[in-house]
């Protein structure tokens, strides 16, 4: 084997010890987020946060609903532009955009709002990537 191959075979042993050990901290973080999530008060104060979400969601629907509707209206006519204006905060995993205008939490001083997988009023604090 010729001096350019042996490095290049190097290379890809680095790489996959490199992406070897990705792969197991990312496992043992996601052991370690199951136990903490499985905690009873852990599950008490989710269960809390989601009733204050749904109940400010509410409470904010009449005044924020004509963003929903804006937001339905232009995923049916599949107005890309609508789209993009809109605020940038999700939570891909539980299911909710927020329809409110980008900026929003400045401009307005209000929540990320929208609706939850359900189809009910929500808001919340924060984002998330949608595979988190």
């Amino acid at each position: 084997m010729s001096a350019s191959g042996r490095e290049a075979a190097e290379q890809r042993v680095q790489e996959a010890v490199r992406r070897h050990g990705r792969a197991r901290a990312f496992a043992e973080a996601e052991k370690v987020i199951a136990l903490l999530l499985s905690d009873p008060g852990v599950q008490e104060a989710r269960a809390q946060v989601d009733v204050a979400e749904a109940e400010f969601g509410r409470e904010l629907c009449v005044r924020l609903q004509a963003f929903q509707d804006r937001y339905d209206q232009a995923v049916r006519d599949g107005d890309a532009d609508g789209l993009a204006g809109l605020c940038a905060g999700k939570h891909g995993r539980w299911g909710r955009i927020c329809v409110l205008p980008g900026g929003h939490e400045t401009s307005m001083e209000e929540p990320h709002w929208g609706r939850n997988s359900e189809g009910r009023p929500i808001a919340w604090v924060g984002s998330a990537p949608d595979e988190w």
